[in-house]
């Protein structure tokens, strides 16, 4: 059986996006950062119910948000170009580092807390891996406005494969954080930040032009 070109698209689309917004391999260093001296069986519960928590977050936007929306009196289209424009500042934080550099500071925020308090084991599954690291506004933004623009199954389902690729990625990243941090390294970290930033930029421009577009009635 062939598979559709456009839902192939569609979740190449997805998979790319959720990527940038939520940059897995960058979990790594800042999951191996905030468990230090924590044992392994909990780093492992830190995981999976992080995770867990995430997708109901993400899942509750995706087939809530439209709602929402209009319970605000907010029309799709605004809701794309405010969403196109949070992803290209988001893009443009990556191309500058400073993405990179609240979530480590953050995450050593959290691993000096817990290192004032040897012996025990905080639970950092929903603040601050689950929201804001994992789902933070980016990926709800994303997640809405892939839900804005298709509204059958099969393209919902390729846009959740996506998001759900992204989510396997980053149980890869926690549960393997100290060797995938050593493999890694630096100048290939901010390499590959800098390349999808302009990517996630590109992305986010054509949100709002999609936006306006439609607001206005104007075929772009």
């Amino acid at each position: 059986m062939m598979l559709d070109p456009a839902l192939v698209s569609l979740f190449v689309t997805s998979f790319v996006t959720f990527f940038v917004v939520i940059d897995p391999p960058a979990m790594a260093p800042m999951f191996a950062t905030m468990t230090q001296g924590m044992s392994a069986r909990w780093r492992r519960r830190m995981a999976f119910k992080a995770l867990v928590i995430a997708a109901g977050i993400l899942l509750a936007f995706a087939f809530g948000g439209a709602w929402l929306l209009e319970q605000l009196h907010v029309t799709l289209d605004a809701f794309r170009i405010a969403g196109g424009l949070l992803l290209f500042l988001i893009g443009v934080d990556m191309l500058f580092e400073k993405r990179a550099e609240r979530r480590e500071e953050r995450a050593e925020k959290v691993a000096a807390e817990h290192a004032a308090r040897p012996g025990v084991e905080d639970d950092i599954s929903v603040f601050p891996l689950a929201i804001p690291l994992i789902t933070g506004p980016g990926a709800i933004a994303s997640i809405m406005l892939f839900f804005s623009q298709e509204e059958g199954m099969l393209e919902r389902g390729a846009i959740l494969a996506g998001a759900g690729a992204n989510f396997l990625l980053c149980l890869v990243a926690f549960l393997l954080a100290g060797t995938l941090s050593r493999l890694l390294g630096a100048t290939l970290a901010n390499v590959l930040t800098r390349i999808f930033g302009i990517l996630l930029c590109a992305l986010a421009a054509q949100f709002v032009v999609d936006g306006v577009s439609a607001a206005f009635g104007v075929n772009p």
